[in-house]
């Protein structure tokens, strides 16, 4: 008898192929008020389940009376209550390193346009505003040879350095839980404290996962540390930074601007005043949308599916103490 597994996403028909060929599979493309009530019940006798952003939490997971595994397509696990899982024996997976090379270009994409100001004079064009020669008060600021502070020097982070090191002569600063030899190797990247961070650096960008020790860790604070020439970038999550006290700080000229891909409402609000600000360029949480990114995400949590109903170690387990066994 085949494995149940829940998808509750939408998938590639490539990957529901994979899939099915060792499991039975009941397929959401997206989950709704609709549809959640027949997801709940095909849950308590599901054996796995497979997508994003869902809350896996204890009040799911009482519902969910055979599940053996979770599967994140994603990096990012903030979603899951990985104290619970490990209580009943669940094990859970994430798909990190296939998206790193996408996300980094997504977060340099917003330093340029922050920095030059690409929305902005876009819609300048767009509005029949250019008249004549662009005025100082139009203009922007260089990214070349500036100091980049990478805030979390995980697989993005090192991509990222990359990208300014090599690409732009930036100097790099990080800061992280420990040190990475290989980035300070190759991009001449300095470990230092997040305040000596935020003083130097003339681009802050946040790429550390979210946990309760990261929630709003940039705050009013941080942000007084930062030079007023500072342009502020988060491509993580949105609760790692207190949005009111960005807000603040935008409003007070603390800091120059900001490019943004999370917010702590997504979809944001439309009268959050970050929408309002020409300073602030915003994207839709976009960092991995790619088709050929999520489609590797994809088959890489179909992967860890597969092989931890087989009952072995899938590629990209959460250390959460639960065995495999």
């Amino acid at each position: 008898m085949k494995p149940k597994v829940i998808i509750y996403k939408k998938m590639d028909k490539k990957v529901l192929s994979f899939i099915e060929n060792t499991c039975d599979v009941v397929y959401f493309q997206k989950l709704d008020s609709g549809n959640y009530p027949k997801f709940i019940q095909e849950l308590k006798a599901t054996d796995a389940i497979m997508g994003s952003g869902l809350k896996v939490n204890k009040d799911l997971l009482d519902q969910a009376l055979c599940l053996k595994m979770v599967c994140n397509t994603s990096v990012g696990y903030d979603n899951l209550d990985l104290k619970e899982l490990e209580k009943r024996g669940i094990i859970a997976t994430n798909t990190p390193e296939v998206l790193n090379d996408t996300v980094a270009d997504t977060v340099f994409s917003l330093m340029l346009s922050t920095a030059r100001r690409i929305p902005e004079l876009d819609q300048f064009v767009k509005k029949g505003e250019w008249k004549s020669n662009l005025s100082e008060e139009k203009f922007g600021v260089d990214v070349h040879h500036k100091t980049l502070g990478i805030i979390g020097m995980g697989g993005i982070g090192n991509a990222l350095a990359k990208r300014a090191h090599l690409g732009f002569d930036m100097q790099i600063l990080y800061h992280n839980r420990s040190r990475k030899e290989e980035a300070e190797q190759k991009y001449n990247a300095i470990y230092c404290s997040l305040e000596e961070l935020l003083k130097k650096s003339d681009f802050v960008c946040v790429m550390t996962p979210l946990t309760p020790s990261t929630e709003k860790m940039i705050g009013k604070r941080e942000f007084e540390l930062m030079k007023d020439t500072a342009i502020f970038i988060n491509g993580s999550r949105g609760k790692t930074v207190d949005e009111e006290a960005l807000i603040y700080a935008l409003k007070t000229n603390e800091i120059l601007a900001a490019g943004l891909d999370v917010f702590i409402e997504e979809p944001i609000r439309m009268d959050n005043p970050l929408l309002s600000m020409e300073n602030v360029v915003t994207l839709p949480h976009i960092g991995s949308a790619t088709y050929e990114t999520r489609l590797k995400m994809a088959m890489l949590g179909a992967t860890n599916l597969v092989t931890g109903l087989q009952g072995k170690t899938p590629p990209n387990l959460i250390k959460s103490g639960v065995s495999i066994n």
